[in-house]
Protein backbone atom coordinates (compact mmCIF):
# COMPACT_ATOMS: atom_id res chain seq x y z
CA UNK A 1 0.00 0.00 0.00
CA UNK A 2 1.33 3.41 -0.96
CA UNK A 3 0.75 5.21 2.34
CA UNK A 4 2.28 8.26 3.93
CA UNK A 5 2.27 7.83 7.69
CA UNK A 6 2.68 11.03 9.67
CA UNK A 7 2.43 9.37 13.06
CA UNK A 8 2.43 5.64 13.82
CA UNK A 9 -1.24 4.90 14.74
CA UNK A 10 -0.37 1.62 16.48
CA UNK A 11 2.13 3.36 18.74
CA UNK A 12 -0.33 6.18 19.31
CA UNK A 13 -2.93 3.73 20.54
CA UNK A 14 -0.47 2.15 22.96
CA UNK A 15 1.09 5.23 24.56
CA UNK A 16 -0.77 7.41 27.10
CA UNK A 17 1.17 10.44 25.90
CA UNK A 18 0.05 10.18 22.28
CA UNK A 19 -2.75 12.14 20.54
CA UNK A 20 -6.35 11.73 21.57
CA UNK A 21 -7.58 11.04 18.05
CA UNK A 22 -6.24 8.91 15.23
CA UNK A 23 -7.11 10.28 11.80
CA UNK A 24 -7.08 8.30 8.55
CA UNK A 25 -7.14 10.43 5.40
CA UNK A 26 -8.19 8.05 2.64
CA UNK A 27 -7.75 10.40 -0.28
CA UNK A 28 -5.56 13.15 -1.67
CA UNK A 29 -5.52 16.00 0.84
CA UNK A 30 -3.95 19.43 1.02
CA UNK A 31 -0.52 19.27 2.68
CA UNK A 32 -1.30 22.33 4.80
CA UNK A 33 -4.21 20.47 6.39
CA UNK A 34 -2.04 17.45 7.23
CA UNK A 35 0.62 19.73 8.72
CA UNK A 36 -1.96 21.51 10.89
CA UNK A 37 -3.34 18.23 12.22
CA UNK A 38 0.17 17.01 13.00
CA UNK A 39 0.98 20.26 14.78
CA UNK A 40 -2.20 19.82 16.81
CA UNK A 41 -0.93 16.48 18.10
CA UNK A 42 -3.17 14.13 16.13
CA UNK A 43 -1.98 10.73 14.86
CA UNK A 44 -2.42 11.03 11.09
CA UNK A 45 -2.13 8.46 8.34
CA UNK A 46 -2.56 9.56 4.73
CA UNK A 47 -3.19 7.02 1.98
CA UNK A 48 -4.47 8.64 -1.24
CA UNK A 49 -4.55 5.28 -3.05
CA UNK A 50 -7.27 3.75 -0.91
CA UNK A 51 -10.49 2.79 -2.69
CA UNK A 52 -13.79 1.23 -1.68
CA UNK A 53 -12.36 -2.30 -1.76
CA UNK A 54 -9.22 -1.55 0.27
CA UNK A 55 -10.68 0.93 2.75
CA UNK A 56 -12.20 -1.67 5.13
CA UNK A 57 -8.80 -3.33 5.71
CA UNK A 58 -7.15 0.05 6.30
CA UNK A 59 -9.79 1.04 8.85
CA UNK A 60 -9.45 -2.32 10.60
CA UNK A 61 -5.66 -1.91 10.75
CA UNK A 62 -5.40 1.79 11.67
CA UNK A 63 -8.54 1.87 13.85
CA UNK A 64 -9.08 5.61 13.36
CA UNK A 65 -11.60 7.63 15.32
CA UNK A 66 -11.84 10.03 12.36
CA UNK A 67 -11.98 9.15 8.66
CA UNK A 68 -11.48 11.89 6.04
CA UNK A 69 -12.40 11.35 2.37
CA UNK A 70 -12.93 13.39 -0.75
CA UNK A 71 -14.21 11.16 -3.56
CA UNK A 72 -13.35 7.75 -2.06
CA UNK A 73 -16.53 5.72 -1.58
CA UNK A 74 -17.23 4.75 2.02
CA UNK A 75 -19.44 1.67 2.00
CA UNK A 76 -21.10 -0.08 4.92
CA UNK A 77 -18.32 -2.70 5.10
CA UNK A 78 -15.77 0.08 5.70
CA UNK A 79 -17.94 1.73 8.34
CA UNK A 80 -18.35 -1.59 10.14
CA UNK A 81 -14.64 -2.51 9.95
CA UNK A 82 -13.82 -0.94 13.32
CA UNK A 83 -15.89 -0.12 16.38
CA UNK A 84 -13.59 2.82 17.10
CA UNK A 85 -14.75 5.03 14.22
CA UNK A 86 -16.63 8.07 15.54
CA UNK A 87 -16.61 10.68 12.77
CA UNK A 88 -16.45 10.70 8.97
CA UNK A 89 -15.57 14.03 7.37
CA UNK A 90 -16.32 14.59 3.70
CA UNK A 91 -13.71 17.10 2.57
CA UNK A 92 -16.17 18.79 0.26
CA UNK A 93 -19.86 19.60 0.09
CA UNK A 94 -21.69 16.56 -1.35
CA UNK A 95 -21.65 13.35 0.66
CA UNK A 96 -23.33 10.79 -1.62
CA UNK A 97 -20.10 8.77 -1.70
CA UNK A 98 -20.66 7.93 1.99
CA UNK A 99 -23.22 5.37 3.19
CA UNK A 100 -24.77 7.81 5.64
CA UNK A 101 -27.51 5.36 6.66
CA UNK A 102 -24.88 2.79 7.67
CA UNK A 103 -22.99 5.45 9.64
CA UNK A 104 -26.17 6.51 11.41
CA UNK A 105 -26.97 2.92 12.38
CA UNK A 106 -23.54 2.68 14.02
CA UNK A 107 -23.85 6.04 15.81
CA UNK A 108 -21.10 7.61 13.70
CA UNK A 109 -21.24 11.32 12.91
CA UNK A 110 -20.92 12.46 9.30
CA UNK A 111 -19.87 16.05 8.55
CA UNK A 112 -19.09 17.94 5.37
CA UNK A 113 -17.49 21.25 4.36
CA UNK A 114 -20.27 23.22 2.65
CA UNK A 115 -19.56 26.33 0.62
CA UNK A 116 -15.78 26.08 0.66
CA UNK A 117 -15.67 24.99 -2.98
CA UNK A 118 -18.46 27.29 -4.18
CA UNK A 119 -16.25 29.61 -6.24
CA UNK A 120 -14.32 26.72 -7.81
CA UNK A 121 -17.50 24.92 -8.90
CA UNK A 122 -19.02 28.14 -10.23
CA UNK A 123 -15.88 28.79 -12.25
CA UNK A 124 -16.05 25.33 -13.81
CA UNK A 125 -19.76 25.74 -14.54
CA UNK A 126 -18.97 28.89 -16.48
CA UNK A 127 -16.12 27.22 -18.33
CA UNK A 128 -18.61 24.57 -19.48
CA UNK A 129 -21.21 27.20 -20.45
CA UNK A 130 -18.65 29.03 -22.55
CA UNK A 131 -17.37 25.77 -24.03
CA UNK A 132 -20.90 24.85 -25.08
CA UNK A 133 -21.59 28.23 -26.64
CA UNK A 134 -18.32 28.41 -28.59
CA UNK A 135 -17.81 24.62 -28.98
CA UNK A 136 -14.28 24.99 -27.67
CA UNK A 137 -13.57 21.24 -27.33
CA UNK A 138 -14.64 20.59 -30.94
CA UNK A 139 -12.50 23.43 -32.20
CA UNK A 140 -9.49 22.18 -30.25
CA UNK A 141 -9.97 18.64 -31.55
CA UNK A 142 -10.11 19.87 -35.15
CA UNK A 143 -7.01 22.01 -34.74
CA UNK A 144 -5.09 19.12 -33.22
CA UNK A 145 -6.16 16.98 -36.16
CA UNK A 146 -4.85 19.62 -38.59
CA UNK A 147 -8.29 20.85 -39.63
CA UNK A 148 -9.08 24.57 -40.05
CA UNK A 149 -12.85 25.09 -40.10
CA UNK A 150 -13.58 28.70 -39.24
CA UNK A 151 -16.70 28.57 -41.38
CA UNK A 152 -18.27 25.96 -39.10
CA UNK A 153 -17.38 27.58 -35.79
CA UNK A 154 -18.24 31.22 -36.49
CA UNK A 155 -21.92 30.54 -35.82
CA UNK A 156 -22.03 30.88 -32.01
CA UNK A 157 -25.08 32.55 -30.50
CA UNK A 158 -23.27 34.46 -27.74
CA UNK A 159 -24.44 34.85 -24.16
CA UNK A 160 -25.26 38.51 -23.51
CA UNK A 161 -28.97 39.04 -22.90
CA UNK A 162 -29.79 35.34 -22.73
CA UNK A 163 -31.40 34.04 -19.54
CA UNK A 164 -29.59 31.78 -17.07
CA UNK A 165 -31.77 29.49 -14.98
CA UNK A 166 -30.17 28.16 -11.78
CA UNK A 167 -31.52 24.98 -10.21
CA UNK A 168 -30.59 25.06 -6.53
CA UNK A 169 -29.73 28.44 -5.06
CA UNK A 170 -27.24 27.67 -2.33
CA UNK A 171 -23.75 29.11 -2.13
CA UNK A 172 -22.64 27.63 -5.46
CA UNK A 173 -25.79 28.77 -7.23
CA UNK A 174 -25.29 32.29 -5.90
CA UNK A 175 -21.70 32.37 -7.16
CA UNK A 176 -22.93 31.27 -10.60
CA UNK A 177 -25.53 34.06 -10.52
CA UNK A 178 -22.91 36.68 -9.64
CA UNK A 179 -20.85 35.72 -12.69
CA UNK A 180 -23.92 35.65 -14.94
CA UNK A 181 -24.53 39.31 -14.13
CA UNK A 182 -20.99 40.12 -15.28
CA UNK A 183 -21.87 38.55 -18.63
CA UNK A 184 -24.97 40.74 -18.91
CA UNK A 185 -27.36 37.81 -18.52
CA UNK A 186 -30.66 37.91 -16.62
CA UNK A 187 -30.85 35.24 -13.88
CA UNK A 188 -33.76 33.10 -12.75
CA UNK A 189 -33.55 30.71 -9.81
CA UNK A 190 -35.52 27.83 -8.37
CA UNK A 191 -35.09 25.66 -5.32
CA UNK A 192 -37.52 24.08 -2.91
CA UNK A 193 -36.53 26.48 -0.14
CA UNK A 194 -36.14 29.68 -2.18
CA UNK A 195 -38.80 32.34 -1.60
CA UNK A 196 -39.70 35.21 -3.89
CA UNK A 197 -38.45 37.65 -1.26
CA UNK A 198 -35.08 35.90 -0.91
CA UNK A 199 -34.65 35.82 -4.69
CA UNK A 200 -35.39 39.53 -4.94
CA UNK A 201 -32.90 40.26 -2.18
CA UNK A 202 -30.25 38.34 -4.15
CA UNK A 203 -31.10 40.30 -7.31
CA UNK A 204 -32.44 37.35 -9.31
CA UNK A 205 -35.81 36.36 -10.67
CA UNK A 206 -37.85 33.72 -8.84
CA UNK A 207 -39.46 30.72 -10.49
CA UNK A 208 -42.26 29.01 -8.66
CA UNK A 209 -41.67 25.70 -10.44
CA UNK A 210 -38.83 23.82 -12.07
CA UNK A 211 -40.78 23.47 -15.32
CA UNK A 212 -41.36 27.20 -15.45
CA UNK A 213 -37.61 27.77 -15.11
CA UNK A 214 -37.02 25.35 -18.01
CA UNK A 215 -39.47 27.27 -20.21
CA UNK A 216 -37.91 30.67 -19.52
CA UNK A 217 -34.19 29.82 -19.63
CA UNK A 218 -31.65 29.71 -22.46
CA UNK A 219 -28.96 28.30 -20.16
CA UNK A 220 -29.59 26.04 -17.16
CA UNK A 221 -26.98 25.27 -14.49
CA UNK A 222 -27.75 22.63 -11.83
CA UNK A 223 -26.52 22.95 -8.23
CA UNK A 224 -28.50 20.69 -5.91
CA UNK A 225 -27.31 18.03 -3.49
CA UNK A 226 -27.71 14.34 -4.28
CA UNK A 227 -30.52 13.07 -2.05
CA UNK A 228 -33.41 10.65 -2.56
CA UNK A 229 -35.60 13.70 -3.23
CA UNK A 230 -33.37 14.98 -6.06
CA UNK A 231 -32.72 11.67 -7.81
CA UNK A 232 -33.91 12.07 -11.40
CA UNK A 233 -35.06 15.62 -10.64
CA UNK A 234 -34.18 16.77 -14.16
CA UNK A 235 -35.99 14.42 -16.50
CA UNK A 236 -38.20 14.13 -19.57
CA UNK A 237 -40.75 16.73 -18.43
CA UNK A 238 -38.01 19.26 -17.80
CA UNK A 239 -36.34 18.79 -21.18
CA UNK A 240 -39.70 18.87 -22.97
CA UNK A 241 -40.03 22.48 -21.76
CA UNK A 242 -36.40 23.50 -22.31
CA UNK A 243 -35.81 25.71 -25.33
CA UNK A 244 -34.27 24.14 -28.46
CA UNK A 245 -30.61 25.05 -28.81
CA UNK A 246 -30.28 25.74 -25.08
CA UNK A 247 -27.24 25.01 -22.94
CA UNK A 248 -27.53 22.59 -20.03
CA UNK A 249 -24.77 22.30 -17.40
CA UNK A 250 -24.56 19.90 -14.46
CA UNK A 251 -21.76 20.21 -11.92
CA UNK A 252 -23.73 18.78 -8.97
CA UNK A 253 -24.23 14.99 -9.13
CA UNK A 254 -25.00 12.60 -11.96
CA UNK A 255 -27.98 11.07 -10.14
CA UNK A 256 -29.86 14.37 -10.37
CA UNK A 257 -30.30 14.06 -14.15
CA UNK A 258 -32.06 11.38 -16.18
CA UNK A 259 -29.26 10.81 -18.69
CA UNK A 260 -31.54 9.10 -21.21
CA UNK A 261 -33.87 12.10 -21.23
CA UNK A 262 -30.89 14.42 -21.64
CA UNK A 263 -29.53 12.32 -24.53
CA UNK A 264 -32.91 12.52 -26.27
CA UNK A 265 -32.98 16.30 -25.83
CA UNK A 266 -29.45 16.60 -27.25
CA UNK A 267 -30.44 14.61 -30.34
CA UNK A 268 -33.93 16.02 -30.91
CA UNK A 269 -33.65 19.63 -29.70
CA UNK A 270 -29.99 20.43 -30.45
CA UNK A 271 -29.33 21.08 -26.76
CA UNK A 272 -25.67 21.32 -25.81
CA UNK A 273 -24.59 19.89 -22.48
CA UNK A 274 -21.58 20.51 -20.24
CA UNK A 275 -21.19 17.79 -17.63
CA UNK A 276 -18.72 17.45 -14.78
CA UNK A 277 -20.63 14.54 -13.23
CA UNK A 278 -22.14 11.33 -14.52
CA UNK A 279 -24.48 8.64 -13.27
CA UNK A 280 -21.74 5.98 -13.32
CA UNK A 281 -18.27 7.21 -12.40
CA UNK A 282 -15.18 5.18 -11.40
CA UNK A 283 -14.86 4.85 -7.62
CA UNK A 284 -11.27 6.14 -7.55
CA UNK A 285 -9.15 8.78 -9.21
CA UNK A 286 -8.52 6.70 -12.33
CA UNK A 287 -10.31 3.93 -14.18
CA UNK A 288 -12.24 2.94 -17.25
CA UNK A 289 -15.14 5.22 -18.19
CA UNK A 290 -17.89 4.33 -20.60
CA UNK A 291 -20.98 6.46 -20.99
CA UNK A 292 -22.78 6.76 -24.35
CA UNK A 293 -23.92 10.27 -23.40
CA UNK A 294 -20.42 11.73 -23.69
CA UNK A 295 -20.07 10.40 -27.23
CA UNK A 296 -22.93 12.56 -28.54
CA UNK A 297 -22.06 15.68 -30.57
CA UNK A 298 -22.66 18.77 -28.43
CA UNK A 299 -21.92 17.04 -25.12
CA UNK A 300 -18.74 18.16 -23.36
CA UNK A 301 -17.37 16.68 -20.17
CA UNK A 302 -14.85 17.02 -17.38
CA UNK A 303 -13.73 14.51 -14.77
CA UNK A 304 -15.77 15.51 -11.68
CA UNK A 305 -13.23 18.20 -10.89
CA UNK A 306 -15.52 21.07 -9.91
CA UNK A 307 -13.86 21.53 -6.53
CA UNK A 308 -10.36 20.73 -7.75
CA UNK A 309 -8.57 24.03 -7.51
CA UNK A 310 -5.73 24.82 -5.13
CA UNK A 311 -7.77 27.65 -3.63
CA UNK A 312 -10.76 25.43 -2.94
CA UNK A 313 -8.69 22.58 -1.54
CA UNK A 314 -6.90 24.87 0.89
CA UNK A 315 -10.23 26.22 2.12
CA UNK A 316 -11.71 22.73 2.39
CA UNK A 317 -8.62 21.45 4.24
CA UNK A 318 -8.88 24.30 6.74
CA UNK A 319 -12.57 23.53 7.33
CA UNK A 320 -11.87 19.81 7.69
CA UNK A 321 -9.25 20.56 10.33
CA UNK A 322 -11.69 22.86 12.15
CA UNK A 323 -14.34 20.11 12.23
CA UNK A 324 -11.84 17.63 13.69
CA UNK A 325 -10.49 20.09 16.25
CA UNK A 326 -13.97 21.05 17.47
CA UNK A 327 -14.93 17.38 17.69
CA UNK A 328 -11.78 16.63 19.67
CA UNK A 329 -12.48 19.46 22.14
CA UNK A 330 -16.22 19.11 22.57
CA UNK A 331 -17.48 15.87 21.07
CA UNK A 332 -19.67 17.92 18.73
CA UNK A 333 -19.12 17.89 14.97
CA UNK A 334 -19.75 21.11 13.02
CA UNK A 335 -21.70 20.68 9.77
CA UNK A 336 -23.09 17.32 10.94
CA UNK A 337 -25.52 16.03 8.31
CA UNK A 338 -26.92 12.89 9.97
CA UNK A 339 -28.30 14.19 13.22
CA UNK A 340 -32.04 13.42 13.30
CA UNK A 341 -34.24 16.36 12.40
CA UNK A 342 -36.93 14.91 14.67
CA UNK A 343 -37.16 12.09 17.22
CA UNK A 344 -40.06 10.17 18.77
CA UNK A 345 -39.68 12.30 21.92
CA UNK A 346 -42.95 13.53 23.40
CA UNK A 347 -41.84 14.66 26.86
CA UNK A 348 -39.15 17.01 28.21
CA UNK A 349 -37.84 16.11 31.63
CA UNK A 350 -35.84 18.91 33.31
CA UNK A 351 -33.76 18.04 36.36
CA UNK A 352 -31.94 20.86 38.17
CA UNK A 353 -29.28 19.31 40.37
CA UNK A 354 -26.05 19.85 42.24
CA UNK A 355 -23.04 18.97 40.12
CA UNK A 356 -22.20 15.80 42.06
CA UNK A 357 -21.29 12.23 41.05
CA UNK A 358 -24.15 9.77 40.68
CA UNK A 359 -27.01 12.23 40.20
CA UNK A 360 -27.55 11.49 36.52
CA UNK A 361 -27.00 7.77 37.12
CA UNK A 362 -29.91 7.91 39.59
CA UNK A 363 -32.08 9.78 37.07
CA UNK A 364 -31.38 7.39 34.22
CA UNK A 365 -31.83 4.34 36.44
CA UNK A 366 -35.32 5.59 37.32
CA UNK A 367 -36.14 6.27 33.65
CA UNK A 368 -34.96 2.76 32.79
CA UNK A 369 -37.09 1.24 35.53
CA UNK A 370 -40.07 3.02 34.00
CA UNK A 371 -39.35 1.35 30.64
CA UNK A 372 -39.03 4.72 28.90
CA UNK A 373 -36.43 5.55 26.25
CA UNK A 374 -34.18 8.62 26.27
CA UNK A 375 -34.25 10.20 22.79
CA UNK A 376 -31.95 13.17 23.36
CA UNK A 377 -30.39 15.03 26.27
CA UNK A 378 -28.06 17.82 27.37
CA UNK A 379 -26.59 18.66 30.76
CA UNK A 380 -25.90 22.37 31.17
CA UNK A 381 -23.33 23.35 33.81
CA UNK A 382 -23.81 26.77 35.41
CA UNK A 383 -21.13 29.31 36.30
CA UNK A 384 -19.03 28.06 39.18
CA UNK A 385 -19.76 24.39 38.35
CA UNK A 386 -21.86 24.00 41.51
CA UNK A 387 -25.14 23.25 39.77
CA UNK A 388 -26.43 21.93 36.48
CA UNK A 389 -29.64 21.26 34.59
CA UNK A 390 -30.27 18.06 32.66
CA UNK A 391 -32.81 18.44 29.87
CA UNK A 392 -33.86 14.96 28.82
CA UNK A 393 -36.26 14.20 25.97
CA UNK A 394 -38.30 11.02 26.51
CA UNK A 395 -40.61 8.97 24.30
CA UNK A 396 -43.30 8.76 27.03
CA UNK A 397 -44.18 10.62 30.24
CA UNK A 398 -42.94 9.48 33.63
CA UNK A 399 -45.54 8.74 36.26
CA UNK A 400 -45.84 10.86 39.38
CA UNK A 401 -44.24 7.99 41.32
CA UNK A 402 -41.19 7.96 39.07
CA UNK A 403 -40.83 11.75 39.29
CA UNK A 404 -40.97 11.47 43.08
CA UNK A 405 -38.33 8.74 42.95
CA UNK A 406 -35.99 11.12 41.12
CA UNK A 407 -36.61 13.76 43.77
CA UNK A 408 -35.48 11.41 46.55
CA UNK A 409 -31.84 12.02 45.58
CA UNK A 410 -30.63 14.75 47.99
CA UNK A 411 -28.58 16.37 45.21
CA UNK A 412 -31.67 16.95 43.03
CA UNK A 413 -32.94 20.53 43.37
CA UNK A 414 -36.07 20.44 41.19
CA UNK A 415 -37.83 18.19 38.68
CA UNK A 416 -40.35 19.23 36.04
CA UNK A 417 -41.89 17.40 33.10
CA UNK A 418 -43.58 18.98 30.11
CA UNK A 419 -45.21 17.72 26.95
CA UNK A 420 -43.38 18.47 23.72
CA UNK A 421 -45.57 19.65 20.86
CA UNK A 422 -43.57 20.70 17.77
CA UNK A 423 -40.99 22.43 19.95
CA UNK A 424 -43.55 23.89 22.40
CA UNK A 425 -43.84 22.68 25.99
CA UNK A 426 -47.16 21.74 27.43
CA UNK A 427 -48.31 22.01 31.03
CA UNK A 428 -45.58 21.22 33.54
CA UNK A 429 -46.30 18.47 36.06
Amino acid sequence: MNATTSTDPAAAAASPETPVLRVLIADKFEASGVATLEAGGFAVEVDPDLGPDTLPEAISRVRPQVLVVRSTKVRADAIEASDGLELIVRAGAGYDNIDVAAASRRGILVSNCPGKNAVAVAELAWSLILACDRRVPDQTADLRAGVWNKKEYQKAQGLKGRTVGIVGFGQIGREVANRAKAFGMPVLAWSRSLTEEAAAEAGVGWCESLLNLAKLSDVVSVHVAATPDTEGLIGEKFFSQFRPGGIFVNTSRGSVVDEQALATAVRDKSIRAGLDVFAKEPGGGTGQFEDPLITLPGVYGTHHVGASTDQAQRAIAAETVRVIEVFDRSGHAPNCINRAAATPATELLSVRHLNRPGVLAHVFYTIGQAGINVEEMENVIYEGAEAACARIQLDAPLTAEHLDAIRTNPNVLAVTSATLARGKSGDAR
